[in-house]
């Protein structure tokens, strides 16, 4: 059986953490791309677990558990599991289709997620996060982060606390390296490494690759690309299949190399 070769040749920029550009960056190759690593974040666990750990410890005591990210789930179930486990009371919410997934892999079915906008304004706009006053909620996250979701769900009546599971820093990375490398289209999944990217641009690098294609999932980072100057801003649906397939669109409309 002859593969699909839809991205052909194509020099392709992976810009996720590393451990989770693996499976991104296989696919393109599968397509016949060429993956080019270079990750924006790194991710860890937090160093002191104390906070936390009081936390799950008195998870019984919420009514929802909220997963902002894939690494939230990854993060925050090792927390869970090494105290105890999700009581079966707690009901459980992501924004995510990919957040989604990962924790149906850690055996947690009915989750609260949205099927069209994977963002908190999807969440929020569900019909289960309407009447939460009273509710006890906690949100899994990294530090720091959007306050949408908590302000929201306090305004609507909720008691809010956000558990910080997992730490976000950035990777020393050269640019030079990148511009060597000549891609001919670069993915980022977060405003946070996009802006990040920006940074190490600036002089000669931004001449030379703010004209790339620039693949993004989200609305939000596509207008922070805008306003940041990239000239290409190609917005993609969500997770691995929405940034392959809008590659795919893009090069077979006659776009990269072939």
């Amino acid at each position: 059986m002859t593969k699909d070769l839809a991205l052909s040749g194509l020099r392709i920029v992976v810009t996720r953490p590393r451990d989770q550009a693996v499976q991104l960056a296989q696919r393109i190759e599968d397509a016949g791309g060429i993956p080019l690593l270079f990750p924006l974040l790194d991710i860890a666990p937090v160093q002191d677990t104390r906070i936390l750990h009081d936390q799950i410890a008195r998870l019984k005591h919420f009514d929802l558990a909220i997963f902002i990210s894939p690494n939230a789930v990854r993060y925050g179930m090792a927390a869970i599991r090494a105290v105890g486990s999700i009581p079966t009371t707690l009901k459980i919410a992501t924004v995510g289709q990919g957040s989604a997934k990962a924790l149906s892999e850690s055996g947690i079915t009915n989750v609260i997620a949205p099927s069209e906008r994977f963002d908190s304004e999807g969440l929020l706009a569900l019909p289960e996060l309407q009447d939460v006053s009273g509710w006890h909620v906690i949100i899994f996250r990294g530090d720091g982060g959007r306050e949408l979701l908590g302000n929201t769900l306090r305004a609507r009546g909720a008691t809010v606390v956000y558990a910080a599971c997992y730490q976000r820093s950035k990777p020393q990375q050269d640019i030079g390296a990148l511009l060597s490398a000549a891609p001919d289209a670069i993915t980022v999944t977060s405003s946070e490494a996009l802006g990040y990217l920006w940074q190490m641009m600036e002089g000669g690098a931004q001449t030379a690759l703010r004209d790339k294609p620039l693949f993004v999932p989200h609305e939000r980072i596509a207008e922070l690309a805008r306003q940041q100057g990239w000239s290409q801003v190609l917005l993609s649906g969500s997770g691995d299949d929405g940034l392959l397939s809008a590659l795919q669109a893009w090069h077979k409309g006659g776009n990269g190399k072939g």
